[in-house]
């Protein structure tokens, strides 16, 4: 009995290394670091630079009052109070 080789792909094992390092390398460079503030984060953040602003507007009425230039207006003062005691920012 003869045994005759037909439609037997030859087997490299170097070739098969090799290949299998290439995915190896292409996976590794796909995948990337990536950063996701979360939004929490995002409002404290924001809550900062609102301090920092306020400060500075403290700051500004502080002298403001110290130079005795500080002058309040009634009309804005009172629509702001209706605007805050029915609700409305």
């Amino acid at each position: 009995m003869k045994i005759q080789r037909v439609n037997i792909p030859a087997v490299n094992p170097y070739q098969t290394q090799q290949v299998k390092q290439q995915q190896a390398n292409s996976q590794a460079k796909a995948q990337t670091d990536q950063l996701e503030i979360s939004k929490e984060a995002k409002q404290l953040s924001e809550q900062q630079s609102t301090t920092e602003a306020r400060k500075e507007r403290v700051q500004s009425i502080k002298a403001q009052i110290e130079a005795g230039t500080y002058k309040v207006d009634t009309k804005q003062l009172a629509s702001n109070l209706v605007k805050k005691l029915n609700g409305h920012r």
